[in-house]
């Protein structure tokens, strides 16, 4: 009877033990889905805000000392600097790509966690890929701001951001956002290392 009692006390033990790690990695993955589903939010609101970036100004433009300055409208439109082109669109890959992995991860569920051996690998490696593009567009994007903001006296290119205020404000805005979604697909391949470990 003690044998009995013994064995049954062991096998209820090693099913809590299973079950404890069943519950550990669905926390995991459902993280790792929460992380995804954030870091697409982010590059999407990032790809929208520089987008949708535009603003159009009077600007006087004085042609000759003795004529009055001529009063042209301006404007200044994301896709005209091929740094914004390239962060819009590195931008909306990489919010497809998370939505894209997100599915396949939630369909893959059964298997390991991380969405299997194939696919788990490729999917980390896409990752790294994202954040590789992500803060090269970030720095692209950055440098001609930075350029735009405060101007390059040796070059004579002058600041834009004094009259294009609004312009240069929402491209900010889609930087930082951006730069929050690269660390968050950084995040995502920490988790994987951790995982491998």
């Amino acid at each position: 009877m003690e044998m009995s009692k013994s064995s049954s006390n062991n096998g209820e033990l090693e099913k809590e033990v299973v079950v404890r790690m069943g519950n550990k990695r669905g926390g995991v993955g459902s993280f790792e889905s929460l992380v995804r589903l954030l870091a697409m939010a982010l590059t999407l609101s990032a790809a929208v805000i520089l987008g949708v970036d535009k603003q159009t100004k009077i600007v006087s433009i004085k042609i000759l000392d003795t004529l009055p300055p001529v009063n042209l409208p301006a404007t200044a439109k994301w896709h005209y600097l091929s740094a914004f082109t390239y962060f819009v669109v590195v931008n909306a890959i990489a919010c497809s790509y998370a939505a894209v992995s997100l599915v396949l991860l939630l369909a893959n569920r059964g298997g390991k966690s991380g969405g299997g051996g194939g696919l788990g690998l490729v999917i980390v490696v896409v990752d790294m890929m994202m954040v590789a593009l992500l803060f090269s567009s970030n720095g692209a994007a950055a440098a001609i701001g930075l350029v735009g903001y405060e101007g390059n006296s040796h070059v004579q290119w002058k600041k834009v951001c004094n009259v294009f205020g609004k312009f240069c404000d929402q491209g900010a805005a889609a930087l930082v956002i951006s730069l929050l979604g690269a660390i968050t697909f950084l995040l995502l391949v920490m988790l994987a290392i951790k995982r491998l470990h």
